[in-house]
């Protein structure tokens, strides 16, 4: 697996078409600590803005130790990248506007798609548990320090 130092115009694409990524940080214990989150900024520069929803175990976890990272893959394109780095929290109250707008735009496009696939018929959760979900109180903002390509090399 190829170790990269910078993000791509591709990378960065891919990381906004996907629906949530898996972000893991350490626990006390030395163990991983993995949950799902949604990327609501990411740029050329390595700086990813995560909302995060509940101040669980990430939230305890970076406040001890601020090594992260953030795993996505498109199974049907058989392509994929983590990206390692470390990340700080940034509290409600200092969040840019723009990055609270993102995350609306996001939770909307989320429900449309839901919305649009229960029109078709295809199964999934009964009912919007977007709607029901609250409000950021913090972000976690990742610098990355390593890309890691998790596409096999003989299908590049």
């Amino acid at each position: 697996m190829p170790i990269m130092k910078r993000l791509t115009d591709g990378i960065i694409q891919f990381f906004h078409s996907q629906h949530f990524v898996v972000v893991a940080t350490v626990e006390e214990n030395g163990y991983p600590h993995s949950s799902c989150k949604d990327i609501v900024g990411i740029n050329k520069n390595g700086s990813i803005a995560l909302l995060d929803l509940y101040k669980g175990k990430t939230y305890r976890n970076l406040q001890k130790n601020p090594r992260i990272s953030i795993t996505a893959v498109d199974e049907h394109r058989f392509i994929g990248y983590s990206l390692k780095g470390k990340a700080r929290i940034i509290k409600k109250n200092k969040l840019k506007p723009n990055l609270i707008t993102a995350w609306n735009d996001r939770i909307t496009n989320r429900i449309t798609h839901r919305f649009l696939k229960n029109i078709r018929g295809e199964k999934g959760h009964p009912r919007h548990p977007e709607v029901l979900l609250p409000k950021p109180e913090y972000l976690i903002l990742m610098q990355v320090e390593q890309v890691i390509d998790l596409t096999p090399s003989h299908l590049k």
